[in-house]
């Protein structure tokens, strides 16, 4: 059997402080041999989310000090091993959520944390739906629990969430209204929603006229003035899911007051003495031990990963870009013209 090299070297996309996206720096690092518990991942698709353009901002929750490296989840396959982990790892594919470090050839992970993808899957394809799977899938079966023949909003339908949350209702069986700008409302009839647009001052009135009696759930990225809104369009006995921010990306002041207000406005709707419910999803559930969310993460990705496997999830791929150009990746990405994800892969050799 060939021994483990001592060393690896690393290319990384670096976010040195609150910069534009062409102040991305570039950096190559040696990484040790993996160490107990640890694997070697060699990446081959990693993705642009909303996460690392909070980050960009110094915006996002619990975000490292800078610099660091980000990239929110990795899809790649396992070259090294260290001590204590399956030797039959080795040449395999896996998915893992990493919040920061993504973007980087190679990245040093706890085996425990790796998701195997089934064979044949395009990396980039399972790089989308990774996070977003995850997410869609927590939001519309463990909170909303919307049952088939109900209907629900799904606010920026075209995104990566929002794109995925489309697809895992129409195979639960539930009608989407879909908000998006109207470029985007092809995709949305596509993937079996109705599609609204947004920018329209008569949004919330044309979604009335299509669920009069009100919608089973509402899914809520946007936060900020529009909330109550949201809230005002659930039926009697009806779910609102937040689970962001964007209205606020670009305020000024602390970062985290947009989010505590949600909370509390989220938490006074949801014990008010009313049928209604109301969520604020965090995928990092503190309430969880980590082996407890380990092993709920890996239960809800491999359940969306078969879903994709067996043609029920079609990737939504937006663009992809070698690591190298990961400044262009984030700037397409934060453009907003984008349906689904951009995607880093590995550069060529």
């Amino acid at each position: 059997m060939t021994e483990p090299s001592t060393s690896t070297a690393a290319l990384e996309i670096v976010l040195p402080g609150p910069v534009a996206p062409d102040g991305l720096q570039t950096r190559t690092r040696t990484l040790p041999a993996p160490g107990p518990g640890q694997a070697l991942v060699r990446m081959e698709a990693t993705g642009v989310s909303f996460a690392e353009q909070l980050m960009r901002l110094g915006r996002y929750y619990d975000q490292p000090a800078f610099p660091f490296v980000p990239g929110y989840d990795v899809v790649g396959t396992v070259v090294e091993i260290g001590p204590g982990v399956d030797a039959a790892m080795r040449g395999q594919r896996y998915a893992a959520v990493t919040k920061t470090g993504g973007w980087a050839s190679h990245l040093l992970l706890d085996a425990a944390d790796l998701v195997p993808v089934p064979v044949g899957l395009d990396p980039a394809a399972v790089e989308t739906v990774v996070v977003n799977g995850i997410t869609a899938w927590q939001m519309l079966h463990g909170l909303a629990k919307t049952p088939r023949g109900g209907t629900i909003v799904v606010l920026g339908a075209n995104g990566g969430v929002g794109s995925t949350l489309l697809q895992l209702a129409r195979h639960a069986g539930i009608s989407v209204i879909g908000t998006a700008a109207e470029r985007h409302h092809a995709m949305v009839r596509e993937l079996g929603a109705t599609p609204v647009d947004y920018r329209d001052p008569g949004m919330f009135d044309t979604i009335r006229r299509l669920a009069p009696d009100g919608v089973h759930a509402v899914f809520d990225h946007v936060g900020g003035s529009g909330l109550k809104r949201s809230w005002q369009m659930l039926r009697r006995d009806g779910t609102l899911v937040s689970y962001g921010a964007a209205a606020t990306k670009n305020d000024e002041g602390n970062a985290q007051l947009p989010f505590i207000a949600a909370y509390a406005r989220i938490k006074q709707w949801h014990y008010s003495p009313n049928p209604r419910s109301a969520y604020q999803y965090s995928f990092w559930d503190g309430s969880r031990k980590k082996d407890e969310f380990r092993a709920h993460l890996a239960r809800d990705l491999t359940e969306v990963l078969r879903l994709l496997a067996d043609g029920a999830l079609v990737p939504q791929i937006a663009a992809r870009f070698p690591l190298s150009r990961a400044a262009e990746a984030l700037t397409l990405a934060e453009s907003r013209t984008v349906t689904g994800k951009v995607v880093l892969v590995p550069d060529a050799n």
